[in-house]
């Protein structure tokens, strides 16, 4: 005899379906927290080269076989903090690491001037109220004979300290408004001005000084909290009026030269994994600070010394600025072309 089979009861079909419903949101729910964490506290580091590509044809040929000091002057940017020397971007600049990328083989400015010395006066942790001073104090006359490759970092201290763990101050501006901040973004501005001429002054021979903006770690947004870092709703306000300062400053000065350090960076702070964001880069999501938010990591520095390599380039190739008026800070533009890189023929009259 065959056993009929007995099918479950209407109410246990529905209690099923209802439990495999609150399943499925509870997953689904699960996994929508898990990808906000992934996209909101995920910083890859990526690997490899990192910034603009830098051109060949430049170094082929050596550019001044005058005595060039490569100067670093600034904060921890520019002293490469959490790095070992040869990866900071001031020596990156000067010589290829042991274990350089193959596409920035040959490319430092040892190779282009051969008489090339090198020195790093800059202070982790510093600000530009001691950089004036420092500046002053540190770095001698050169002889007439020595021209000045200075690239220099000043100003992020001022506003990133303390955290909001102290009221905020000129050279420690954390929580600031932007009124509060106006006459120590003045103070500023004539800061860098004393700082250029001094340093002009060191150099009788004539003198390239490439000054970086400063780098922004939210990536544009400017929430602080994301980080675990005190509200601070001016924090954008400040950092453009910053940055302007030393976009004025170039345009006043005939031989300071701003470097973007600041939008290289963009896409590549906290947010660098969020694929919705304005500065999302595709081809290379990956974090580029420290832990500290305030200095870059390794491969943060490959990035700077692209970009200033970029901009020394531009200055003093193939029209190079060396000996010229303009570089004296004179802010003319009368660039002798080397023989050696073009025809005579192409010589300006």
């Amino acid at each position: 005899m065959t056993k009929m089979k007995i099918l479950p009861k209407p109410d246990v079909w529905r209690k099923s379906r209802r439990l495999l419903g609150i399943l499925c949101l509870m997953t689904a729910a699960l996994l929508t927290v898990l990808f906000y964490v992934k996209m909101k506290f995920a910083r890859p580091l990526g690997s490899g080269p990192a910034g603009p590509a830098v051109a060949s044809a430049p170094f082929e040929t050596v550019w001044s076989e005058r005595r060039v000091l490569l100067l670093g002057i600034g904060d921890s940017v520019t002293a490469g903090f959490g790095v070992n020397a040869p990866y900071n971007y001031v020596n990156r600049l000067a010589d290829n690491p042991p274990d350089e990328f193959a596409d920035m083989q040959g490319k430092c400015l040892r190779r282009v001037f051969p008489r090339l010395e090198v020195r790093n006066i800059s202070v982790s942790g510093s600000t530009s109220l001691q950089h004036e001073k420092h500046i002053a104090e540190s770095l001698d006359t050169q002889p007439d004979d020595v021209f000045g490759i200075v690239v220099m970092t000043s100003g992020g201290n001022d506003i990133i300290h303390n955290y909001g763990q102290s009221p905020p101050k000129e050279g420690a501006m954390y929580g600031a408004t932007r009124k509060q901040a106006e006459p120590w973004i003045e103070n500023y501005r004539q800061r860098l001005d004393r700082m250029i001429a001094v340093v002009s002054g060191k150099f009788p021979g004539g003198c390239s000084i490439y000054l970086a903006d400063i780098y922004d770690p939210t990536d544009g947004v400017g929430d602080a909290p994301s980080v675990f870092l005190p509200r601070w709703p001016d924090c954008m306000k400040i950092l453009d009026a910053y940055n302007a300062v030393i976009r004025d400053c170039a345009a006043k000065h005939g031989n300071v030269i701003p470097v973007p350090m600041h939008e290289v960076f963009l896409g590549h702070g906290i947010h660098c994994a969020e694929f919705y964001r304005k500065h999302y880069h595709r081809e290379d999501p990956a974090y580029w600070f420290h832990s500290n938010l305030e200095d870059p990591n390794i491969r943060g520095y490959d990035a700077i010394r692209r970009v200033f390599l970029n901009e020394i380039i531009k200055r003093e190739f193939p029209k190079s600025n060396i000996g010229s008026d303009r570089s004296r800070g004179a802010g003319r533009p009368l660039y002798k072309i080397f023989s050696r890189i073009f025809p005579k023929s192409d010589n300006p009259a």
